[in-house]
């Protein structure tokens, strides 16, 4: 049953929506990069339970982490922690959520879509939220792969197969994850701290973290470029990939100084625009293809 004061809002917040929104974007780009077609309602229906299978992870995560929430100054406000929702429901919640999502998916689609969807929710929930997330400072490593699933799950619902393409954009986001996280917790490493998470920066030290942050962004950087060396993608995408990896490796150059004052900003700064550099690449990609398409009458 839910506590006392709960709303919709509360509902909604459990789903993560800026977790889910990433998670919609990157199965949208897999999907439009397909090169096949479904009926637009068949697509709508396909990227509606992807989204359902996002906020299952995010309410099933809230659910096993609401003891490590309440302690951070980031989680606090969190429906269980702030007392909104009994945690019991949130388990019913999220599993519903998850059994809808895959069977809405795998009925509307294929099963290959649907198998994809399920394993990225085992491995977000049991892979990296009960197991990784509290003995390893690689956690984040590990668990990425459940962040860089939903662009193979887009792709496979529209084509039934996996092939390279959405292989190599799963190894993008897969790269991303590291930096992206590791910068937010050099600025955070007090709260990861207070709830005892064997974050890198807490356990391996400041100085591992940014050489660690360096290597990640530079393999990113070779990634993000490599559907133009691959052939699917053009010069177009190409420069812009080449543009944003060279900015990823000077933010995380610039967090080797001794002020540990402004390491912080300078990571905060670099976790920002890491989230712009996903955006952007993946645009960068999908904008190019649909042109492409389009010029040629493919569309």
């Amino acid at each position: 049953m839910p506590a006392l004061g709960a709303d919709v809002s509360d509902y909604i917040a459990l789903l993560k929506p800026r977790v889910m929104s990433l998670v919609v974007f990157t199965a949208l780009v897999g999907m439009l990069l397909a090169p096949v077609a479904l009926h637009p309602l068949e697509m709508l229906v396909a990227i509606s339970a992807i989204a359902l299978g996002g906020g299952a992870s995010g309410a099933l995560n809230m659910y096993f982490d609401a003891d490590i929430d309440a302690l951070m100054s980031r989680t606090k406000n969190r429906p269980i922690p702030a007392g909104r929702i009994e945690r019991s429901a949130v388990l019913g919640y999220g599993m519903f959520l998850a059994v809808l999502s895959v069977s809405v998916l795998g009925l509307a689609t294929n099963w290959l879509a649907a198998g994809l969807l399920a394993l990225t929710i085992f491995y977000y929930v049991v892979i990296y939220t009960i197991w990784l997330k509290r003995i390893t400072p690689q956690n984040i490593v590990i668990g990425g792969a459940a962040g860089a699933f939903p662009v193979m799950v887009g792709w496979s619902a529209m084509t039934g197969n996996v092939t390279l393409e959405p292989l190599v954009l799963f190894l993008i986001v897969f790269l991303w994850t590291p930096p992206h996280f590791w910068a937010l917790a050099l600025y955070k490493k007090g709260d990861y701290a207070a709830a005892n998470i064997p974050m890198l920066p807490n356990v391996a030290g400041e100085k591992a973290t940014r050489v660690q942050i360096l290597i990640y962004s530079v393999l990113l950087a070779v990634s993000g470029v490599a559907p133009t060396l691959l052939g699917f993608a053009g010069w177009a995408y190409g420069l812009v990939a080449l543009g944003l990896g060279a900015a990823m490796i000077v933010y995380s150059v610039r967090l080797f100084v001794p002020d540990q004052t402004l390491m912080r900003k300078r990571a905060r700064k670099l976790f920002l625009f890491s989230l712009s550099y996903l955006f952007v690449l993946f645009l960068a990609l999908l904008v190019e293809t649909l042109a492409l398409r389009l010029a040629a009458g493919g569309l």
